[in-house]
């Protein structure tokens, strides 16, 4: 619960840096030699380290959750009427304190430096705004207003600060500019003394400066799109601030933030295992439909490899009609034989998602080649034939089984790997420009320049992480199958992908605005926050949509836009702050809420944005200073009024 772990978070900060005895004894016996102050480039490095958006309590639960609400995947015992409803969360609302209390550490070190010594380390002291920034926006996406100006200040004050008042999300978005902003003149203007930044301490750019600087100077958009229902006309003039700065954007793989901790960090410990089940049907399909690579790296391929459909047709079972028609087969000597794959082949014919309709797992004559496992069984083994989540995406110690036919030979891939983090890349950035362009904003390129590039980016930074993180068939075909491919990138995949119709920006401004918003929601398929915030500001994927449709899971269509929050102990030092905090948002606390609630009841930056489903609307203004509509029936008339 947010609650408990802000507690915590708070309590951390009051004690992270005093000592529990301070005596004569102490004094008498100290020895000079010692380092009693943080060493300013180390607490930069551990405040690198700390920087985790998604625990595995995130992945667990709430990135479950978003992925199901948004229609992204589904369980793979299929929807219930249930589909909607949280269980448990965890994961999201501190995060942003494990950064944020290095920072007030450093400030401590640099304010009693003195301002000459302190000039030399201007670099490494604001290179952590930028990951603060991220975590913050992280944390208030789900929860709201949280502490942040207080926040992490016990050690510094006298009486210690242990009950800091919460800001508002409109509050802090303004500081979280200012200090972006600060941090990009940091970096851009000559400083008057050299800097001390060793690269070495650096696990991200490796003391690039420059790279740094675009970081900062991109991140101003990602906080640009959560005003747009707010304060259009601010959204876009950050947008028009970001594309003139001199700091630039992220351009580029090499640009991307995503990186490594070190060696052996898996990100999650053995046996943590992570899934959000099956792709949605209508998802796979339109990355299939349209060539786009990227589909290789969300998913793990099905188990129908060329032995297996073989395997099936010597057991006399038929193979799932949708991988059936795949197929080219012939008849020989009486016994049906695979040939080839039809169409592109390998590795196109591998994936699929499963339907999401409410109780189709008790359809057997209309889903059971999806959802009846005696379909898709032989003596002694089971093949599923739809795909599932990639799990070493998210973590680099697991062990994947090559699936072979009943009887065959064990092959696994055992290595571990170091895992890289994925966080904010080129691709989330120029979709985010063209999305601007379309809106009004003046910019240099055009909206088909900047959707090109976007798209281009984010397979390239998709390639460049699966290969990091070397998920299955990633450069090898494990030698099993003769008619395996590895998944890799392979050359002018891009160029045919973008061809397609559904890839250029085409049509009227609002079907253009429906594409880019279909690739930032495809985008961000594994950053389940991130998409979970961009159908949520767009009503993107739409109703009846030609692209990827919403669909209207009844009988309970109404789908959760925040998290649950807690109610807190009386006994907590925060209990005040906290109980006013809910009544300031009109938020009802406590856990398992019914989702009609979680759904009326809207953090500040979703007030005012479309239903799911409705598509993109930024005109309206009619409730701006407002958190939620109490009644259901007057959300959809202020909707009307507002197209």
């Amino acid at each position: 619960m947010k609650y408990t772990s802000l507690l915590t978070a708070t309590l951390i900060g009051a004690t992270l840096f005093t000592t529990s005895c301070i005596d004569d004894f102490a004094d008498i016996n100290t020895n000079p030699s010692t380092v009693s102050k943080g060493e300013l480039s180390y607490l930069f490095a551990q405040g690198v380290h700390d920087f985790e958006p998604a625990d595995y309590t995130f992945w667990f639960y709430n990135g479950k959750y978003y992925a199901q609400f948004i229609q992204a995947f589904v369980p793979t015992g299929g929807n219930t009427e249930l589909y909607n409803r949280m269980d448990q969360t965890g994961g999201q609302g501190s995060q942003n304190y494990s950064v944020l209390k290095i920072a007030r550490e450093m400030d401590k070190v640099m304010n009693d430096l003195g301002p000459e010594e302190a000039a030399k380390y201007q670099y490494v002291r604001t290179l952590l705004d930028p990951l603060i920034v991220y975590l913050g926006m992280f944390d208030t996406d789900g929860y709201g207003d949280m502490p942040f100006s207080e926040a992490c200040m016990a050690p510094y004050t006298s009486p210690m600060l242990l009950t800091p008042k919460y800001d508002t999300v409109q509050e802090m978005y303004t500081n979280w500019l200012e200090m972006l902003n600060n941090t990009i003149n940091i970096l851009t203007t000559t400083p008057t003394v050299a800097q001390t930044f060793p690269g070495s301490q650096d696990m991200v750019y490796a003391g690039d400066i420059a790279k740094w600087a675009k970081l900062a100077n991109s991140l101003k958009l990602k906080i640009a799109v959560r005003l747009l229902s707010q304060d259009k006309a601010k959204a876009i003039a950050i947008a028009e601030e970001v594309a003139k700065s001199p700091a630039g954007v992220l351009s580029g793989t090499d640009d991307d933030f995503i990186f490594n901790k070190g060696i052996t960090d898996y990100h999650f410990n053995p046996g943590n295992t992570v899934s959000f089940g099956a792709p949605k049907k209508e998802v796979a399909d339109f990355l299939i439909k349209n060539e786009d690579p990227r589909v290789r790296f969300f998913y793990t391929k099905n188990h129908f490899n060329s032995k297996v459909v073989q395997a099936f047709y010597d057991a006399g079972k038929d193979v799932p009609a949708y991988i059936e028609a795949n197929v080219n087969s012939e008849m020989e000597n009486g016994k049906i034989v695979f040939k080839s794959w039809k169409g592109a082949g390998e590795s196109w014919v591998r994936y699929y998602g499963i339907p999401a309709d409410i109780g189709a797992a008790n359809q057997t004559a209309k889903y059971g080649d999806y959802f009846d496992e005696n379909r898709y069984k032989l003596v002694g083994a089971s093949a599923t034939p739809y795909s599932i989540f990639q799990q070493e995406n998210c973590h680099g110690n697991v062990t994947y089984t090559v699936p072979v036919v009943p009887d065959g030979p064990v092959i696994q891939d055992k290595e571990n790997h170091a895992w890289y983090g994925f966080y904010m890349t080129s691709g989330e950035v120029y979709l985010y420009l063209a999305e601007f362009k379309l809106l009004g904003a003046n910019l240099p390129s055009s909206a088909q320049d900047y959707f090109s590039k976007g798209v281009e980016y984010s397979v390239k930074s998709y390639d460049r992480w699966a290969g990091l993180n070397q998920i299955p068939y990633y450069g090898t075909t494990y030698g099993y199958d003769p008619n395996e491919v590895s998944i890799e990138l392979k050359d002018g995949e891009i160029e045919t992908m973008l061809a397609n119709p559904d890839y250029q920006l085409t049509g009227s401004r609002k079907e253009q605005l429906e594409k880019v918003y279909i690739q930032e929601y495809i985008h961000f398929m594994y950053q389940p926050s991130d998409q979970f915030v961009a159908v949520r500001r767009s009503g993107i994927p739409k109703v009846s949509s030609a692209l990827i449709p919403w669909q209207l899971l009844g009988p309970n269509t109404e789908v959760p836009r925040r998290l649950e929050i807690g109610i807190p102990s009386k006994t907590d030092k925060m209990y005040e702050i906290k109980i006013a905090s809910l009544k300031s948002q009109n938020f009802t606390g406590g856990t398992s809420l019914e989702p009609s609630i979680l759904n009326r009841e809207r953090v500040w930056q979703d007030a005012g944005a479309p239903n799911y489903g409705e598509g993109p609307n930024f005109n309206c203004n009619l409730i701006k200073n407002h958190y939620s509509l109490k009644k259901p029936s007057e959300h959809c008339f202020r909707w009307l009024l507002c197209r």
